[in-house]
């Protein structure tokens, strides 16, 4: 009996199938983006021709309120092709609670009517660690190679770093209750001269700076010790990571930090970033390279930050004698309110057979997929002929060839694709494509052709199309195409906000007929009812 009920039940499953299959063969409407492949209906595909235009940025939103991509850029970057790039940036610092030259009770003990405490800055230096990939370990030390750098690395770029009396603040002034917004063309207004200790300090990546040696020294200028200074990775590893140190003016540093240890200025975070109001790391020059340094590092350690190493030295007033020495270091994290600085090359790109993208303020690509609306219905002709047809949308792809030409030598592998139109109801105008989030192959990769040389990259866009042609979607706003950052990512299905940190750029042809099968155009398959 068993057997006969499930035999039933496996027969009424089949049965409804069918009838599903029959209904959904009878009305093409209620079929969803998918492949057709029956009696009943024809696949084909065709071509719709788009315009590629370049799109210059005059900025782009550079800090890090609201969103936290972690990454900065310091240093020069300069191509034929593309603007010539000076990125810098501008951050608050955070010191720790309760510092002290020394702990109370000491200084209680060596501060009397014959003795005295003398304090003496050993070395102050910014600490940049790079990101860097470590290739072997040998008995000299570890060889490593520097990741995130685009440039020439032989060839060093001005630095200097200087105080900033603008005030860098996490709410908007002019509406407190929304935070505040810093650009990549804005401008931080400078104090003084510039605090490393060599002005116009010659900055040139090395993957071999992975140990620093400080000596450490008494009043008398006698040499104490000297203390090995690296940083790994995790507390499990001994292995030293690279990372630059750029070494502060020691009398200035001493002046705006050390001295004012006990004042109010440093009672709380708030009261230092109204007295310290930031510290500005701007890079120039006409050549070098282009570093990206990771901020949001989980390892505090690998986090940018200013290092102070002190000595504190316990003498006799009478005679001169040193009784005791106190040796401190004090690390200030570059954290808080930060935004980078683009300075960038004005360059006009002539109107010709390709677009450029290029990251940072540099630029991105207009996309327009279905080209005017001449009856000023709101609705590109091309969309209305289209929808006329009552087409099921298997696929779209939108394809741009790379110009093998061009300078490549800093090629992205991603590009992302957003939109933009007056129409949405974004408060920023800008906009996910559906199919970023709807679908797990968006696409923008780099791919190669048979040679291993840079081909082209492609996007799907299928569910984005199919609801442009359905009227799912009621507008078809003008798509961006630009250099991709992991901030880029959907976090939710439809806000994009235009973070643009990366450093390369690269070379599209267009749709110009001169590019012949590499011009840039819109693949879309379909299905239709035969008659």
């Amino acid at each position: 009996m068993r057997k006969v009920i499930i035999k039933s039940v496996y027969v009424g499953v089949l049965l409804c199938f069918f009838l599903a299959t029959i209904s959904c063969e009878e009305d093409f409407t209620d079929i969803g983006s998918n492949v057709i492949s029956n009696t009943k209906f024809s696949t084909n595909s065709f071509n719709v021709e788009i315009t590629a235009e370049n799109s210059i940025l005059e900025k782009v939103k550079s800090d890090n309120i609201t969103s936290e991509p972690g990454q900065y850029l310091l240093g020069v970057y300069k191509s034929t092709d593309y603007e010539k790039l000076e990125a810098s940036m501008v951050s608050q610092i955070a010191i720790s609670a309760g510092l002290t030259i020394l702990e109370a009770d000491t200084i209680a003990k060596y501060e009397t009517s014959t003795t005295s405490i003398v304090t003496t800055i050993d070395t102050v230096f910014i600490k940049l660690p790079y990101q860097a990939t470590l290739i072997e370990r040998t008995a000299t030390g570890p060889k490593y190679t520097l990741d995130s750098i685009v440039g020439d690395q032989t060839k060093a770029f001005t630095f200097n770093a200087y105080q900033t009396s603008t005030y860098l603040s996490r709410l908007n002034p002019a509406d407190p209750s929304k935070l505040n917004s810093y650009f990549s063309n804005d401008v931080f207004d400078k104090t003084g001269d510039a605090l490393n200790a060599v002005p116009n300090f010659e900055f040139k990546p090395s993957a071999h700076d992975t140990v620093m040696i400080i000596k450490r020294w008494a009043s008398n200028k006698t040499l104490v010790t000297r203390d090995t200074v690296k940083y790994s990775a995790s507390t499990s590893t001994v292995v030293p990571l690279p990372f630059a140190a750029i070494p502060l003016n020691e009398d200035k540093f001493k002046q705006l930090f050390l001295d004012k240890y006990g004042s109010s200025d440093f009672d709380s975070q708030d009261a230092f970033n109204d007295y310290f109001r930031g510290l500005i790391l701007e890079a120039s020059g006409s050549e070098g390279s282009l570093i990206s340094f990771n901020f949001s590092n989980s390892v505090a350690a690998l986090r940018p930050s200013i290092e102070v190493y002190y000595t504190n030295t316990a003498i006799n007033t009478q005679s001169g004698d040193t009784i005791k020495t106190f040796r401190k270091n004090n690390s200030f994290l570059l954290s808080g309110v930060r935004s980078a600085i683009y300075k960038m090359e004005e360059k006009t790109y002539p109107v010709n057979n390709e677009i450029k993208l290029q990251g940072t303020a540099g630029s991105e690509a207009s996309i327009d997929l279905f080209g005017p609306d001449l009856d000023n219905n709101g609705i590109a002709d091309k969309i209305e002929e289209l929808r006329a047809k009552n087409w099921l949308i298997n696929d779209a792809s939108l394809t741009f060839y790379i110009n093998q030409s061009a300078d490549t030598s800093a090629i992205p592998f991603r590009l992302y694709m957003y939109r933009t139109s007056d129409d949405l109801t974004s408060t920023s105008g800008l906009s996910q494509v559906k199919d970023s989030y709807s679908e797990i192959n968006f696409g923008g990769f780099l791919e190669r052709d048979a040679s291993g040389k840079a081909e082209k990259y492609t996007f799907r866009i299928t569910d984005y199309i199919s609801d442009i042609l359905s009227g799912a979607e009621t507008v078809s706003p003008i798509l961006k195409l630009k250099v991709h950052n992991i901030s880029d990512n959907p976090i939710s299905s439809t806000l994009f906000s235009n973070y643009n940190w990366s450093s390369k750029a690269i070379t599209l042809l267009n749709q110009d007929a001169l590019n012949g099968d590499k011009r840039a155009i819109l693949k879309i398959s379909y299905s239709e009812k035969k008659n």
